[in-house]
């Protein structure tokens, strides 16, 4: 509104013309307002003050508002007076959901509970032992599986959850105490959490021997091979293949070096699932080490760089292994079966050809006396196909820094046919839970390669957990 138009207005002019003050205005406004309300307070009826009133969770009295006496609120706290179940001190502990605990436990926790609020590892780990982690009685033997030098390996039954175990006992000498292997195993395996490899489920530790408590697996990739004839399903060596590889490569990105892959090492449960055991000659590569033992690896498997006595290696040390096994998987047979070095390096010489005369320092040349061409793989292994040959080939390389990784093999043409579902699996599932991937049974397989539930024969291997 234009300004001149508002003093003209009679409104504004007799406004200002009376003298007043806005604020004078504002005021006289204000008396009438309380004016009114003195006159509506006298017809309100006087009752009986309480008090102590019950004031509701809008600051008002209950009987003023009319507000119940349940209060809804959309966040369920759990009851302090409730009882705990097992179900959820497993939830709390990270335990298995088929764990049974102790009646002992669950009545201590609920008389004075020892889990609420945030956890310190001491107390998760007193809350463990109390249930029974890390004590001799949890674990039952049943009957023993083997036995090597440092370690004798028990078929058992875990108290806490019924299930079949393997306990791997290694004695402890009072003035040795526990072998560098156990200890590199146990802090190797208690930060491994992956489908394709052995889980390590408790440790005991007593003044006579450390039992180590595995996942048990019903045999071992040496045994399926011979209780099969030696004659495997080609979809079946595919699947065998991909999942070590999978297992290896999880490894891999970690720096962890197997050293000591060979068949006996790997482990099949009775869905067909493979996994990496016994990770005794294992090593987490650091960066500033360089050198390592090279009295690692079965002679078998054991790549020519390490056979003439090299200590600079990485991960690569595991892939000529891998190729070894698969060469056997398909064949039926070792590829190198050598019985010494010296015997070792020349097989390999014959199969792969002479390595260059400055391969390896020079130190190839005395075992290499004769020319030797390569001899085609194909000629080998008639079993496998193009793509197959060529994964082999890129598996046994002369020059380990030429050898194909576990991460690039599994994407290799050979693994195709299992479609794409199987690279993004998280690391912990399984790839048979992929519609479509199953064992096939094998030609050379009469019967079921698995015995029925409750079945088992003394006479398996157990020669990986020694």
């Amino acid at each position: 509104m234009d300004i001149k138009v508002l003093h003209k207005s009679s409104t504004f002019s007799s406004f200002t013309s009376s003298g007043h003050k806005i604020g004078s205005w504002f005021a006289t406004l204000g008396d009438r307002r309380r004016k009114n309300s003195m006159k509506t307070s006298k017809s309100l009826t006087l009752g009986v003050v309480h008090e102590n009133p019950r004031i509701g969770s809008d600051g008002e009295s209950e009987e003023a508002s009319g507000a119940s006496d349940e209060v809804t609120s959309p966040i369920k706290l759990r009851p302090k007076n409730r009882r705990l179940s097992e179900q959820d001190i497993n939830k709390r502990l990270s335990l298995p959901a088929d764990l049974h605990l102790p009646e002992s436990f669950v009545a201590k926790q609920n008389a004075s509970p020892t889990i609420e609020g945030p956890l310190s590892r001491a107390s998760r780990r007193q809350s463990l032992s109390e249930i029974g982690f890390g004590r001799t009685e949890t674990y039952t033997k049943l009957y023993k599986l083997g036995q090597g030098t440092y370690a004798t390996v028990f078929k058992g039954k875990s108290r806490l959850t019924d299930n079949i175990v393997a306990l791997k006992e290694i004695r402890l000498e009072h003035e040795e105490g526990v072998p560098c292997t156990g200890i590199r195993e146990v802090s190797l395996l208690k930060e491994l959490r992956h489908a394709n490899i052995v889980t390590l489920h408790d440790i005991v530790h007593t003044e006579k021997s450390l039992t180590l408590v595995f996942e048990y697996l019903e045999k071992d990739l040496k045994q399926y091979m011979d209780d099969c004839g030696a004659i495997l399903s080609m979809n079946n060596v595919k699947l065998f293949l991909f999942q070590l590889l999978r297992g290896l490569a999880y490894c891999h990105r970690r720096r962890i070096l197997h050293r000591d892959l060979k068949p006996q090492n790997l482990l099949i449960n009775d869905k067909g699932e493979l996994k990496l055991a016994d990770f005794g000659l294992a090593r987490a590569k650091s960066v500033p080490t360089k050198t390592y033992s090279n009295e690692v690896v079965t002679l078998w498997y054991r790549p020519p760089d390490v056979l003439l006595g090299s200590t600079e290696y990485s991960t690569q040390i595991d892939m000529w292994g891998v190729g070894c096994i698969f060469y056997e998987m398909a064949c039926g047979r070792p590829l190198f079966p050598g019985s010494t070095v010296e015997e070792e390096l020349r097989l390999i010489f014959r199969a792969l050809g002479s390595p260059p005369e400055d391969a390896w320092g020079g130190l190839a040349a005395a075992y290499a006396s004769q020319k030797c061409s390569p001899e085609p793989l194909l000629a080998r292994a008639p079993r496998l196909d193009a793509d197959a040959i060529d994964l082999l080939s890129k598996f046994l390389c002369y020059e380990a820094k030429k050898r194909v990784s576990a991460a690039d093999a599994m994407k290799h043409p050979y693994f195709r046919s299992l479609g794409p579902g199987v690279h993004k699996l998280p690391d912990v599932m399984s790839i048979f839970t992929i519609p479509g991937i199953q064992l096939n049974k094998d030609p050379g397989c009469r019967s079921s390669n698995f015995p029925k539930s409750g079945v088992t024969g003394h006479s398996r291997r157990q020669s990986m957990l020694l």
